[in-house]
């Protein structure tokens, strides 16, 4: 399995009157994402249990080991 080695702002993204999100072309690019491939949303939560942050991940890559992808970039995040 795959692991995230570093984690950085790739683009700032907007959300349409429709409620969708556009992923800017080259994000996609460099992410090999096309149409019909498929992304797992994880949210955080704060201590409210409002949501704060959402994940995007490949959905191929989500398995028993998600945590091992998650845990670095969310302490990474917040550090």
């Amino acid at each position: 399995m795959k692991s995230c080695k570093a984690t950085k702002i790739e683009a700032v993204l907007s959300i349409d009157s429709k409620g969708q999100i556009l992923l800017p072309k080259e994000l996609r690019e460099k992410a090999g994402l096309k149409a019909g491939d498929r992304l797992v949303a994880i949210s955080g939560c704060d201590e409210k249990g409002e949501i704060c942050c959402l994940i995007l991940v490949k959905a191929e890559m989500l398995d028993e080991e998600i945590k091992s992808v998650i845990s670095p970039l969310l302490k990474e995040m917040v550090s």
